[in-house]
């Protein structure tokens, strides 16, 4: 475990909270508020949940779509342990997210050897989605 002792000092006084709450590990997580991981709720849902969710909503838009697909590799080669990436999108740019391997045939989609090259140019927000699958159906209708 790592040093606790600033981890509250940090939190209280950080103006950027995302970067505070990456700093601190899931083990210290579950020490300092007495939460396991992934088990923080909103009173209604988990983010284990709330994650499952997501996995769920988008298999389904990526298994019903032919521009998605799927790569045990990044574009350089790389890849977290375990995990794998998915991802909808064309050359406009596209959406993506990591999953770990157990969900793999979840996603029935193409089988890349690399996932496309990711830059801050191509990575769309979920708003990009939404336009990205918008095209798809008007062009579908055609």
């Amino acid at each position: 475990m790592s040093d606790t002792s600033n981890i509250k000092e940090l939190l209280s006084n950080a103006t950027d909270y995302k970067r505070a709450i990456w700093t601190i590990s899931d083990e210290d997580m579950e020490n300092i508020f007495n939460i396991p991981n992934g088990e923080i709720t909103d009173g209604d849902h988990s983010f284990n949940e709330l994650y499952t969710h997501r996995m769920i909503l988008f298999s389904i838009i990526c298994n019903n779509n032919p521009y998605a697909w799927k790569s045990w590799k990044h574009a350089d080669g790389t890849m977290f342990d375990d995990y794998f990436i998915v991802g909808i999108g064309d050359e406009n740019g596209y959406f993506s997210y990591h999953y770990h391997k157990d969900y793999w045939d979840v996603f029935d989609v193409w089988k890349r050897d690399f996932a496309p090259k990711w830059s801050e140019d191509v990575d769309v927000k979920i708003e990009g989605l939404v336009e990205f699958l918008d095209r798809i159906e008007r062009n579908r209708r055609r």
